[in-house]
């Protein structure tokens, strides 16, 4: 895609770029109601069988992503016009998702900002490493690449850390604000679920909050990773860095079915998203509809995205990602290479 046709692509989307206060409040009631509903439900079936209860779990995990599409909008100013409606409604599905405000729409607006940026790596998304940088790493950077790298690790290990953890502490040097923000949550994270467990007793809490939190925290790792590492997308350093080619080029579109694509809000359509993180989530599907040049974009399946898991480095010869068997090549040509020196 030429740069003078793709640097035309945020004007013509820019009808998008408005905010339907009925849309959204509609959004809000069939995304918490559900969840609601289901978490009540799910807590009826434990006295007749938890064969019942966990599929009514794995739906509710989908109504919690839903929910925090809707704690990612209000990050961007784009789910309701007003700034402070936006941060009030942030909070609370920041509750619900065990996840900061303030700390992760910070976060967040760097990673658009940086996004494929080779040289601006490490806020706000997964640690990359190039061919010539693992080569040339320490062994035990190498082996700790690796543990990161490796689907266990990241999907089964990392949403424990990532969402129990991590987002419980201020980062260093964090404003007053940010600071503030963090600790209201986690209060108000620790007030309800005391309040569920003085309704229920801890055992059931545990039996349905634990399941919903870990398989929420999967797929939201799943879908953060699956949309920004694919085969042949985009990676730069900043002299030759482009805002506008790193939304298009280096995010997916990721074809979800219908049922899939409305749990997760069109979070599919993230090269949409990254171009213009304006657009609400309920009017993505139509820029990407009413754009054919967004239409050429990566489009990547269920089945296609299982690809990705072998994807470990950035190969910025080949301008791709590889495999660390693939890695043997690219490790023999270097040996060689020194040896005849």
């Amino acid at each position: 895609m030429h740069d003078t046709r793709i640097s035309q692509l945020k004007k013509i989307i820019a009808p998008f770029e408005k905010t339907n206060t009925m849309s959204s409040i509609w959004q809000l009631i069939n995304t918490l109601v559900p969840l609601i509903i289901l978490w009540y439900a799910a807590y009826q079936t434990l006295s007749v069988s938890y064969w019942l209860t966990f599929p009514l779990l794995i739906v509710a995990a989908g109504f919690v992503i839903r929910t925090f599409i809707i704690f990612h909008d209000c990050c961007h100013q784009s789910f309701f016009k007003s700034r402070l409606a936006n941060d009030i409604l942030g909070t609370i599905t920041g509750v619900l998702t065990v996840v900061p405000y303030e700390q992760w729409k910070l976060s967040h607006s760097i990673h658009h900002a940086t996004s494929s940026n080779l040289d601006k790596r490490g806020v706000g998304d997964i640690w990359i490493l190039t061919v010539d940088e693992y080569l040339s790493a320490p062994l035990w950077k190498r082996f700790a690449y690796r543990v990161y790298r490796n689907p266990f690790v990241m999907f089964g290990i990392g949403p424990i850390f990532v969402f129990l953890i991590q987002y419980r502490f201020n980062r260093k040097g964090a404003r007053r604000k940010e600071r503030l923000n963090t600790y209201l949550t986690n209060v108000l994270i620790v007030l309800l679920y005391a309040a569920l467990i003085w309704a229920i007793g801890w055992q059931a809490f545990l039996l349905i909050q634990g399941p919903i939190f870990f398989i929420s925290g999967f797929l939201g790792i799943w879908l953060f990773y699956v949309q920004h590492q694919f085969e042949d997308t985009y990676y730069e350093n900043e002299d030759q860095w482009s805002y506008v080619k790193a939304a298009v080029e280096g995010s997916s579109y990721y074809k979800l079915p219908k049922p899939l694509q409305w749990v997760t809000g069109n979070i599919g359509f993230h090269h949409v998203h990254h171009l213009s993180p304006k657009v609400p989530n309920y009017y993505l599907e139509q820029a990407h509809n009413s754009t054919p040049p967004l239409q050429k974009a990566t489009t990547i399946t269920l089945a296609t995205s299982l690809k990705s898991l072998r994807f470990r480095l950035w190969d910025e010869q080949g301008k791709r990602f590889i495999s660390f068997k693939e890695l043997n090549a690219f490790y023999r040509k270097a040996k060689s290479a020194t040896e005849s020196i």
